[in-house]
């Protein structure tokens, strides 16, 4: 731990931006989950989960916790499940 006071702030501070970080990283993955779990099952929400994980991946790449082109990649192979369940 440190001594200066800024530093312990840094501290307080990063451990509050990567809690913030790992509980909208663990969004986008339940949302993406969700959503294949539901194609395999073939239900008919599989379209709304669908948005849903998309926006949790365009919210994920404006915040900066994955690359643009990860977030692109991901939302294509989910796409490319939900065309085939069509």
């Amino acid at each position: 731990m440190p001594n200066i006071k800024s530093a312990i702030k840094r501290v307080k501070i990063n451990n509050a931006k990567s809690a913030q970080n790992a509980s909208a990283k663990s969004a986008m993955r339940t949302a993406m989950k969700k959503f294949e779990v539901a194609v395999e099952a073939n239900q008919e929400n599989s379209k709304e989960l669908f948005k849903q994980a998309v926006k949790q991946l365009d919210k994920a790449t404006t915040k900066g916790l994955i690359h643009k082109n990860t977030a692109n990649r991901q939302k294509a192979r989910l796409s490319k499940k939900l065309s085939k369940l069509a």
